[in-house]
């Protein structure tokens, strides 16, 4: 077999040593994966040049919106 190292006192092959490594990197990919991302916004912001314009978009938004769920 081959060697082991001894750790506080306790003698630990290097099979588990490895298995050890393997699992906590596995667990860190996992984590990074699994982390909740942060939300976006629905609709990319309006740049309008006026507070009327941006009224407008926003008003026209709306109507077309309740347009498409008529249909």
């Amino acid at each position: 077999m081959a060697g082991s190292y001894t750790i506080a006192g306790k003698v630990i092959p290097n099979y588990k040593i490895s298995m050890f490594f393997i699992g906590a990197y596995a667990a860190a990919g996992a984590a990074a994966i699994l982390k909740p991302k942060a939300p976006q916004a629905a609709t990319p912001p309006i740049q309008a040049s006026s507070s009327d314009e941006e009224a407008f978009i926003r008003e026209f938004l709306a109507k077309a919106e309740a347009d498409e769920k008529k249909n």
